[in-house]
């Protein structure tokens, strides 16, 4: 007996030194994290263009109730937005507008979209075709937010109204970008998806518009052309796969690109293609002359989106040249607090 018990107890030193082994050699696992949350992380900006380093709501004004208010009005703003469009006027091609301004911590990205709307109001006959989702603390009681779900909403809402097979949607997302190719959406402290190439592709997947021309303002927005191109697609990026683009920041009143393109470009000429290629030879003059890497704006085209552009512009009459404006820069601290 005192040899079985013996042996027992060998036995069972001997496991707990090997467990003991096998635990202590075991390799660590870190938590895992969703993808939602590692493209939130790639796509926030450095500190290098000062973003907002304060509480989540600093910039909260409490005219615009609380975050969840905001959040839970989004349905109810987004009818009302597609209810404002007008209809499509008869015997001539239309042009639609969404302007999609991502980051709510800077004015520039805001600045651009509205921009962008009243050149294409004002100078290319698209007067109530124009549709804003901007995050902005000045505008969470007037537009609804810039999210991946308001921007599904509006692109079905411009389908409602449009000729689906013969008029076109012009879309410009503006914001920052990764170098991993995800366009950033924050309007803190909400819960913002952000938006790989992918995403955007299963906005026109899921509303099929036939002709498009996509314009995203952003760092390494050339990563999104390869998901996005098709025969009657136009997409202008403004910088290449593997390039960052210049004029974000607090102190910008708009993006290099956003300048070169809307404001110059296509106040200079009534194509997209020549605007293209004049802001191209701009931002590259600026670039060398201030010793930046140059961004490379890229622009994919094709014969039968060019064709098309080319029938809509014969049938409208050109408005003037649009200047830009840039409203006050808003004041962050003292007005613009929380509600509770």
């Amino acid at each position: 007996m005192r040899r079985l018990l013996l042996l027992i107890f060998i036995v069972a030193l001997a496991s707990g030194a090997l467990i003991s082994a096998l635990l202590l050699h075991a390799p660590k696992f870190a938590p895992s994290h969703s993808q939602t949350t590692v493209a939130v992380h790639a796509a926030t900006p450095s500190n290098d263009d000062d973003s907002g380093d304060g509480d989540a709501t600093d910039n909260w004004p409490d005219s615009a109730g609380t975050p969840e208010q905001v959040l839970y009005a989004q349905p109810q703003m987004m009818r009302a937005a597609a209810a404002r469009l007008a209809p499509r006027s008869a015997g001539k091609i239309n042009l639609y507008f969404i302007g999609f301004a991502g980051d709510g911590d800077e004015d520039v990205f805001r600045n651009e979209a509205e921009y962008a709307a009243k050149l294409f109001s004002a100078r290319f006959d698209a007067a109530g075709h124009a549709l804003l989702l901007i995050n902005n603390p000045a505008t969470l009681n007037r537009d609804p937010l810039a999210s991946l779900t308001n921007l599904q909403t509006a692109v079905n809402a411009v389908a409602q109204k449009m000729d689906r097979d013969q008029d076109i949607l012009v879309l410009l997302l503006t914001s920052h970008g990764s170098d991993g190719h995800v366009l950033y959406v924050g309007m803190d402290p909400l819960p913002l998806d952000q938006i790989a190439p992918e995403d955007l592709a299963d906005v026109f997947a899921n509303t099929p518009i036939r002709y498009k021309v996509i314009v995203i303002s952003a760092c390494y927005s050339g990563g999104f052309i390869d998901a996005l191109k098709n025969d009657t697609t136009m997409v202008v990026t403004a910088a290449r796969t593997d390039r960052a683009s210049f004029g974000c920041g607090t102190d910008s009143d708009i993006t290099d690109f956003g300048r070169a393109f809307f404001v110059e470009g296509l106040n200079d000429n009534d194509s997209f293609a020549a605007a293209f290629a004049e802001a191209g030879k701009s931002i590259e003059a600026k670039e060398t002359r201030e010793g930046e890497k140059h961004s490379h704006p890229q622009l994919s085209t094709t014969p039968q989106i060019e064709a098309r552009l080319k029938a809509w512009r014969s049938g409208i009459h050109l408005g003037a040249p649009v200047p830009f404006i840039a409203p006050p820069a808003r004041d962050d601290k003292g007005a613009l607090t929380v509600s509770r």
